[in-house]
């Protein structure tokens, strides 16, 4: 006979089983009892990349989902928001070009560097792409990838900025106050030296009384150990500051290439995740590059 104690945990562990065997994340989707209806379970890969770094835990993370057909846009925002991560990359392979779509997990976003550089390194390096260059349609027109020596040379639009009045709302924000105010998609506010991009604090209260999308606020200044530095904010984002934000150098990229009379240049985003990329300017088109880290791949499931 069983005592008292045996059966109580033989009947939690009966619980237990039932529960995680039901489970939609279970690794036998097949076995799905009747609670779930398994024929309208659809089983996602899920990759997180950290891009624009050569170190795992470096650069910004971003999360990558290969689609055979589009989920519909209030399901890609919901896992863009379930991921947690800045932004997720959803792309379709058509077959000559790869569609390619940004979600924050707030909004779809027109232009993202840091997760097609994600997207492309999943390509490359996970699922085997074999075309020298990867076309992604996107929002911005066709961008293109190219990878050379484990460095992703992204051909993005310029955007130089121009000069331009700062909102009240941002610059009370601001503990430090920018020499230069300019924009153009997101506001460029420039700086003396790199000891006040670093130290630069936002006062979210007042941040978030403003709303910029799909845009933010890049600070910038010369660097001391490279050409430029950069930090990037979104007000109302629940990720206020950005890791590495490769869409902002299509504006940081003209603007310091014709103050500093240089076609190329190294730059760094020193955020507490820091970032390295790689720029050129080609009048209308700049090229962004840097490396990719695999931090994890997974399945999830969507109903």
């Amino acid at each position: 006979m069983l005592n008292l104690n045996t059966g109580i945990l033989l009947n939690i562990y009966a619980k237990l089983n039932i529960c995680t065997s039901n489970s939609p994340t279970s690794p036998n989707p097949q076995n799905v009892s009747s609670n779930f209806k398994k024929d309208t379970i659809v089983k996602h890969k899920l990759y997180q990349i950290d891009a624009f770094t050569d170190t795992i835990f470096g650069g910004n993370p971003a999360c990558v989902v290969p689609l055979e057909n589009w989920l519909s846009d209030e399901l890609l925002l919901k896992i863009a928001k379930e991921n947690a991560v800045a932004e997720t990359a959803y792309f379709v392979d058509k077959g000559e070009k790869i569609h390619l779509r940004w979600f924050t997990p707030e909004i779809e976003m027109d232009l993202c560097g840091h997760a097609t550089l994600a997207a492309a390194h999943c390509l490359v390096t996970i699922l085997d792409y074999q075309k020298d260059e990867i076309v992604f349609e996107t929002l911005s027109g066709d961008l293109i990838v190219k990878v050379e020596n484990g460095h992703y040379k992204m051909d993005f639009p310029s955007r130089m900025p121009v000069t331009d009045k700062l909102p009240s709302t941002i610059s009370k924000s601001l503990n430090i106050q920018p020499k230069e105010i300019l924009k153009s998609r997101d506001y460029v506010l420039v700086y003396e030296k790199e000891t006040e991009i670093r130290n630069i604090k936002i006062d979210r209260q007042l941040f978030d009384q403003i709303n910029l999308a799909p845009g933010g606020v890049i600070v910038t200044s010369i660097g001391d150990n490279c050409d430029f530095v950069s930090r990037f904010f979104t007000p109302q984002a629940s990720i206020i500051e950005d890791p590495v934000t490769g869409s902002a150098h299509c504006s940081l990229i003209p603007f310091w290439a014709k103050r500093l009379n240089k076609k190329e240049l190294y730059a760094q985003q020193v955020s507490e995740r820091m970032g390295k990329l790689y720029c050129e300017d080609r009048g209308d088109r700049v090229i962004i590059s840097g490396q990719a880290k695999t931090y994890s791949i997974g399945n999830f499931w969507t109903e």
